[in-house]
């Protein structure tokens, strides 16, 4: 019942009227990376994988949130870096109860649960991604060398990192 009820909230919420500001991604994409986080999670992806492209979704909403505030002129030391860590916290009350805290070392260095490692993983590297599609495009003349540019570079990245986690066994 309360997987239905939760079914139901979520489509609602879809169908809800919006204004329309500028956003860092499209918010088609942010629902299907949504939505296949947890198919790939029950069709056996490493949590750590799971863990990275939830990073990188997690913060695409903070930076939503960083809009959302500058558009009602709220600024106060520390902001963005706060509402990207909050975002990013989430991951906890998304897989709370679901999956155990197992954590492993990675690479000999940190003894952290795949999952966390991941979300980490996918934050820094969607960050440094945008920032550097930004270095791009202020190289290019204020234009994206090609369609998507935007899009393309999180995804090939994030999809790179992902094989690599696979490949590795985390």
């Amino acid at each position: 019942m309360k997987k239905i009820l939760r079914y139901i909230c979520g489509l609602s919420l879809l169908v809800l009227p919006t204004g329309v500001f500028a956003n860092p991604a499209c918010p088609v994409c942010t629902i299907a990376i949504g939505a296949s986080l947890e198919i790939a999670r029950r069709l056996g992806v490493p949590d750590s994988v799971v863990g990275l492209w939830a990073g990188a979704l997690l913060t695409l909403l903070g930076y939503w949130a960083i809009k959302f505030f500058d558009k009602k002129g709220w600024k106060f030391w520390g902001r963005n870096a706060l509402l990207i860590g909050i975002s990013v916290a989430m991951i906890g009350f998304i897989y709370m109860g679901q999956v155990p805290y197992s954590p492993i070392w990675i690479c000999g260095l940190l003894y952290i649960d795949p999952v966390l490692f991941g979300t980490l993983l996918g934050m820094v590297l969607f960050i440094v991604t945008e920032k550097i599609y930004d270095w791009m495009k202020k190289k290019n003349g204020g234009h994206a060398h090609f369609p998507f540019e935007k899009v393309v570079l999180p995804v090939v990245v994030l999809a790179l990192v992902s094989w690599w986690l696979t490949a590795c066994g985390f």
